[in-house]
């Protein structure tokens, strides 16, 4: 019998599990859903993500993937993570009334398994908000706090370019 690497279910480490919020002052929730649903263009507000693109189904329609591609992230750049990283998204779920979807990774060289992602925006009496809220094993080199940064920082870019693109 071969020794296995697996570690049995008790002893595996519970999921991480954190939330990002940005606040857009002046733009209404109605605004800014129609520039988060659309699952295809990502890249469109993160900069760190030049590459997304459609993989199968349509924008918007549960079960529909996209390839994201991009460069190290600041937690990678002292480790021998490969210098370009890549995922496949499948979207989860979509709800335009509640504007909220979720996500999860399906494929990828960046080690976030078993990777679930929910957004939503939130209207609020001046702006909105939009909160990133995520569940992820723990991940090889990486902290909570690194994860915690890169996505509240990433989700921070996307919603500055956000309110800029609807204020001009």
């Amino acid at each position: 019998m071969e020794p296995t690497t697996q570690m049995p279910h008790d002893q595996r480490q519970p999921k991480w599990e954190g939330k990002a919020c940005a606040e857009l002052r002046s733009p209404k929730a109605e605004q800014v859903w129609p520039l988060l649903e659309d699952f295809f263009g990502l890249h469109k507000w993160l900069p760190a993500l030049p590459t997304c693109l459609p993989v199968q189904g349509v924008s918007g329609q549960p079960g529909c993937v996209r390839y994201c591609a991009g460069v190290k992230t600041p937690v990678d750049l002292e480790s021998d993570q490969p210098a370009h990283w890549w995922c496949k998204q499948q979207l989860l779920s979509i709800d335009p009334s509640q504007m909220t979807l979720s996500y999860c990774n399906i494929d990828g060289n960046i080690g976030f398994n078993s990777y679930i992602a929910t957004m939503r925006v939130l209207p609020k009496e001046d702006g909105c908000s939009i909160e990133w809220k995520y569940e992820v094993e723990p991940i090889a080199g990486w902290t909570l706090k690194d994860l915690d940064m890169l996505i509240g920082t990433d989700l921070q870019e996307m919603a500055s370019r956000m309110e800029a693109s609807l204020n001009q």
